[in-house]
């Protein structure tokens, strides 16, 4: 390894280590890297110097951000820039100028995505050190700027161009991911393909290779095509935005290409160096976890060609050397990924470097073909035609995703904690020593042992003092789980069903697997269907089949569909006891008492929508109440304020029926009073919930709403008398409303 990379990786670790939390077990992993690549005590000393440096300019980063947000924590009015568009109701990000991420929640304003807006509310400081602003009042003070506008015209283009693919073209062109749903980027991270939903090196690199083949088929010569691949490379990647993986491709490539102009020699570590001196420039460069996933990457690769070099058979000619160096490469960035893709994605791909050999030819023309289309979107009929061309790409890349994720044993569900980032960390920077070193057999073994480590984890008894409510990301469909301080669940609904599949098996054993749902402490107690529509009971039988729970609770309305037929008859061969819902009956689970509300049969008997007969239950810990309505609608909303009005009032609220107009009247909301709001509703869907006038509602009623195609899954914890909210690893804590 040349000097200069070490400098840089040492440089970068210090910075991890100054930054502190999980990021000190990726920074140890670093420095060892760098350490076993030097050997001059002389060069250890200088090293050790130069990470001391990161760490003094990290350290001083979170002094100046910790100012920030204490001052900003102490305010009632923010200035910043929007990530997304705001509207009553939605869950906003937005970057105020010292770095610190704001999370707001609307509650009235309208300001586009990029504009410099106004901010009142009130403040909650997140976990990761962002704040979130509930009760949000937004008014534009500047629109967005000169390439904010273009960057949001080409997106737009490419909407009318590609229609339902579009927000897929968006994240693997321009960089803008707000419109991908979250089963989407879990099906993706499952088969191992989420670096691809981020533009990368191997977006940019793409690009650079297809300009080059269009200059050389044009007869530019090579030193003036590689200034015009560099030059239309980083117009490229300033236009979409400069998100820290492509720019730090950008500047690997115009280091790459000055080597060949002056036809000097070029170390891939060197290259690498250049591509990893972000953080020189702004330390905070370090924590995105784009950029980490790059530079590893990049690492993989260079870890992977040390290989080929060492071991014959993967120098060969032919398709078979092609195929054993592409398998060796993805299988390195897979291992080496492994740290950063666990704590981001709660699960490592046992599939990926396979997957991403089938993947990566398809991306490979794909890319060059959107980037085609972008270029011609002031000619409709030729950046259609090419939009069109690009269809079954798309469909294939996704189909790639989809088989991939499903394969039994695809991904391995990991606790992110602690101990499992020290544990994927060692495995990595073990592989690395081992690719490098002459004598590997100790570092493979250890690498081994850390894997091994790695994957029994999720078995082990997992312990928490706070009961947990769980709204998993099923798309257009519920399942909602209760998981009590002891480990113990109860799951309400287990989502939709398909031809050859279903969210049970998919999505939600896996999902309380990972938590120790199965395996491990944890016991279903229960499971309690609101109604016998496919999209709540489609997922049961699987459910059951796997997890074996000793109750179902069910509505018990006549005349069910084909899924809640088939859920009674598997409840039926596992020894489940089914018990039919009546208004009243209680179910205690450790600390957790579930209260029923509805249906009454004879009210439930005189319907004729399964809907307007869903289960209602009120879930209470300690002073914390929580009410899940199933798809209950208006009708169904009268007659429990004519019955039940005083057991309504509840903290948490699980919207009905996705959000649809038809529910979640003024008098309901009023008799409730939700101070959080979860929606659980696919992306995209063709119902169009959750309908604006009931997210404008809930904003009017104060609560903040959260929702499964913009937030992914939600958790919501409580010890009885405070609530906090994650969602994607940020969590901050419920305040009561204000006088």
């Amino acid at each position: 390894m040349p000097l200069v990379a070490a400098a840089v990786l040492a440089y970068a670790a210090g910075l991890l280590s100054g930054f502190g939390g999980a990021f000190l077990w990726t920074s140890a992993a670093a420095l060892f890297v760098v350490w076993r690549a030097s050997s001059r005590r002389r060069e250890r000393i200088a090293l050790l110097a130069i990470a001391v440096g990161g760490l003094a300019s990290a350290v001083a980063a979170r002094v100046g951000q910790t100012r920030c947000l204490d001052r900003l924590q102490r305010s009632r009015s923010w200035e910043a820039v929007l990530m997304g568009d705001a509207s009553p109701g939605s869950f906003t990000p937005a970057r105020h100028d010292c770095g610190v991420s704001l999370k707001v929640a609307i509650e009235s304003g309208r300001v586009i995505a990029g504009s410099r807006a106004l901010i009142q509310g009130t403040p909650t400081l997140g976990q990761g050190g962002s704040l979130l602003i509930a009760h949000g009042r937004v008014r534009e003070i500047q629109p967005p700027n000169a390439l904010a506008r273009w960057r949001e015209a080409i997106g737009r283009g490419l909407d009318a161009r590609f229609g339902p693919d579009a927000p897929l073209v968006r994240a693997l062109l321009i960089a803008d991911m707000q419109e991908l749903s979250p089963t989407l980027r879990a099906r993706f991270a499952a088969a191992g393909l989420s670096h691809m939903l981020s533009v990368s090196g191997l977006h940019v690199g793409l690009i650079a290779v297809a300009v080059a083949l269009l200059a050389q088929l044009v007869g530019v010569p090579r030193s003036k095509a590689d200034a015009l691949v560099v030059l239309v490379t980083v117009l490229y990647v300033i236009v979409i935005g400069a998100p820290l993986p492509a720019v730090r491709a950008a500047a690997m490539l115009a280091a790459y290409s000055l080597g060949r102009a002056v036809q000097r020699p070029t170390s891939p570590w060197a290259v690498l160096a250049v591509g990893a001196m972000l953080p020189l420039l702004d330390p905070n460069a370090v924590n995105d976890v784009g950029y980490q996933l790059s530079v590893v990457g990049m690492v993989a690769l260079v870890a992977a060609a040390a290989l080929s070099r060492r071991w014959p058979w993967l120098r060969q000619g032919g398709w078979r050397g092609t195929l054993y160096r592409g398998l060796v490469a993805s299988t390195t960035a897979t291992l080496l990924t492994a740290p950063l893709v666990a704590a981001t994605f709660g699960r490592i791909s046992l599939v990926a470097p396979v997957s991403n050999l089938v993947a990566v030819p398809v991306i490979a023309v794909l890319q060059p073909m959107l980037f085609l289309a972008a270029m011609l979107l002031p000619f409709a009929s030729a950046s259609q035609f090419v939009a069109d061309a690009s269809h079954p790409l798309l469909v294939a890349i996704d189909r790639i995703a989809s088989l991939a994720a499903r394969l039994p044993g695809a991904s391995l569900s990991v606790v992110s904690d602690q101990v499992t980032t020290a544990l994927a960390c060692a495995a990595a920077a073990a592989f690395v020593v081992a690719a490098v070193s002459r004598f590997p057999g100790r570092a493979l073994i250890a690498a081994g042992s850390s894997l091994v480590a790695l994957a029994w984890r999720p078995l082990l008894p997992q312990h928490s003092a706070l009961t947990e409510l769980h709204m998993i990301d099923v798309g257009q469909g519920d399942a909602i789980a209760l998981r009590t301080a002891r480990g113990q669940w109860v799951l309400f609904d287990a989502g939709r069903d398909w031809e050859g599949g279903d969210e049970g098996q998919r999505d939600v054993v896996p999902y309380l697997a990972a938590r120790a749902g199965a395996g491990g402490s944890g016991v279903l107690v229960a499971f309690v269907l609101s109604h016998p529509h496919a999209d709540h009971v489609g997922g049961a039988a699987s459910t059951l089949r796997a997890l074996r729970p000793t109750w179902y609770f069910d509505p018990g309305y006549a005349g069910g569909t084909t899924p809640y037929r088939t859920s009674l008859l598997e409840a039926r061969a596992v020894g489940t006891v089914w018990r039919r819902v009546h208004p009243g009956d209680s179910l205690v689970v450790d600390e957790a008492t579930i209260t029923f509300l509805a249906p009454d049969s004879a009210w439930a008997e005189s319907q004729h929508d399964p809907n307007l007969a869903s289960s209602v239950a009120r879930i209470r810990v300690g002073s914390v109440a929580m009410l899940l309505t199933g798809d209950a609608e208006a009708p169904e909303e009268q007659w429990l304020l004519l019955h039940y009005p005083g057991l309504l009032r509840a903290d948490v609220l699980k919207v009905a029926h996705h959000g649809s107009r038809t529910s979640s009247s003024d008098a309901f909301l009023d008799a409730v009073q939700p101070r959080l709001a979860l929606v659980s509703v696919g992306a995209g869907n063709m119902y169009r919930h959750p309908s604006p006038e009931v997210m404008q509602s809930l904003a009017a009623h104060g609560a903040i709403a959260m929702r499964t195609d913009l937030n992914g899954s939600v958790i919501v914890r409580t010890d009885g008398r405070i609530i906090s909210v994650e969602t994607r690893g940020e969590s901050w804590e419920l305040r009561d409303r204000q006088p």
